[in-house]
């Protein structure tokens, strides 16, 4: 790893939520743009310009009443959450209001790696999750930056008469630089902050992020819960943009071992199978070292099954798609990638036949929240319609409970990162 100090540390302009009117509680004096001073709680509705309020004292906090988190998710649920640094108010069009909390880069990660996992997470794990985070954060506002720069509208969504294929990503968001929820990183604020072991990962990894080795470039480093076994492509779940340090791996100590999922029959064999891999363990302690409380209500991840009726899987694709399909006829892969995950489904109907893609669009389609991955097979039993999976997400880079078991056998913080980031260039920007 060079050490490069050639930037300060950044502060970020995150997305807290959106609504009608907002309750805020100051803990400590914070002064609002307008010249007047805060305590205590407050009630906005109907702002006519944006407010900033910025803390007097490093210690006070504002919190934020009934934020929803896991929007769309199995989990979703109203929190009340706590803050530091800026708070910023901004009136919308539409009339509502979007919270908004400017922080430096390194006091958001105390949060986000607290809330992404257990804060008591082992040591290695929580290094390497902070380098990631660190740098998926920077890239995606240098990301947007240079859309910014180039004048151009950002197309993340390609539709025809017979294909719908989009793909949702941080270019979502045009009024700050990432969300709180799931969309981007879980960011909750003081409410999940923090131990002594995130702490220490934190200043451990201060500025440390990961490159592109072909370009030099902050590499898109992204995370998901389980791969499933094998490593997705990142063209196959966003933009058709080929990263080299984003490419398919077994997740198991011989990574070059693996099958090629994108063909049908195999990628039947393999989901339908319990193959050796880092992510595949039920062991409830490293489990828990991952997955906050919420997230432990689930306890399907690695391999997985759902079933529909007919009625209930064609009432739920109209409700999801807006599209009439009529009654369900078929759930017909198109493409794989590379963890065997559908890039593309055909689903046809008594009144119409479409594809849709990508992979987070066909998961919506087809859960009242989100399958937990598009790595799925389709069978017919009677009137049903039964999904057999694998993986919990995108599979794309490091994937979180086999990091965890990669950590609990000893690999180091280093070893993770390149085994899910191969080739990848470690760097200390400040």
């Amino acid at each position: 790893m060079c050490d490069n100090n050639n930037i300060t540390e950044p502060v970020v302009a995150v997305g807290i939520v959106t609504a009608q009117a907002v309750d805020i509680d100051f803990h400590g004096a914070f002064r609002c743009s307008d010249g007047t001073l805060a305590e205590g709680p407050m009630h906005f509705a109907s702002l006519q310009s944006e407010l900033t309020f910025e803390p007097v004292a490093p210690d006070a906090v504002f919190e934020v009443k009934d934020v929803v988190i896991g929007v769309d998710f199995h989990w979703e649920r109203r929190e009340n959450q706590k803050f530091a640094g800026a708070l910023c108010l901004k009136p919308m069009a539409d009339g509502r209001i979007t919270v908004i909390n400017r922080i430096a880069v390194e006091d958001y990660l105390r949060s986000v790696i607290s809330s992404e996992m257990s804060a008591t997470s082992s040591p290695e794990l929580l290094r390497a999750h902070a380098v990631i985070s660190r740098s998926w954060l920077l890239a995606q506002i240098r990301k947007n930056e240079r859309i910014e720069a180039s004048g151009k509208a950002y197309c993340a969504c390609t539709v025809t008469d017979d294909e719908i294929v989009r793909w949702q990503d941080r270019e979502d968001h045009t009024d700050f630089d990432v969300c709180a929820d799931d969309h981007c990183q879980r960011y909750q604020g003081v409410t999940r902050q923090t131990t002594a072991a995130v702490a220490e990962a934190i200043d451990a990894t201060r500025g440390v992020v990961l490159l592109d080795p072909a370009t030099g470039e902050l590499a898109d480093a992204r995370f998901s819960k389980c791969c499933g076994g094998v490593f997705e492509l990142f063209e196959n779940c966003w933009e058709p943009v080929h990263h080299s340090y984003l490419t398919v791996r077994s997740d198991a100590p011989d990574s070059l071992l693996y099958p090629d999922l994108r063909y049908e029959p195999r990628a039947r064999v393999w989901i339908e199978s319990s193959p050796e891999a880092f992510c595949n363990t039920t062991d409830r302690r490293i489990l828990s070292q991952v997955l906050n409380n919420y997230d432990q209500e689930t306890t399907d991840f690695f391999r997985w099954t759902v079933r529909y009726t007919t009625d209930e899987l064609s009432d739920l694709v109209r409700e999801r798609t807006g599209i009439d399909f009529g009654r369900i006829i078929s759930l017909m892969p198109v493409e794989r990638g590379t963890s065997g995950r559908i890039v593309r489904l055909r689903i046809t109907g008594t009144k119409r036949s479409m594809v849709i893609g990508k992979e987070l669009e066909i998961r919506h389609a087809l859960s009242t929240s989100h399958l937990r991955s598009s790595a799925f097979v389709v069978d017919r039993d009677g009137d049903d319609f039964v999904l057999r999976g694998a993986g919990w997400g995108h599979g794309v880079g490091l994937c979180q409970i086999g990091a965890a078991v990669m950590a609990e056998k000893g690999y180091t913080w280093q070893q993770i990162l390149a085994h899910y980031f191969p080739g990848a260039d470690l760097q200390k920007k400040y």
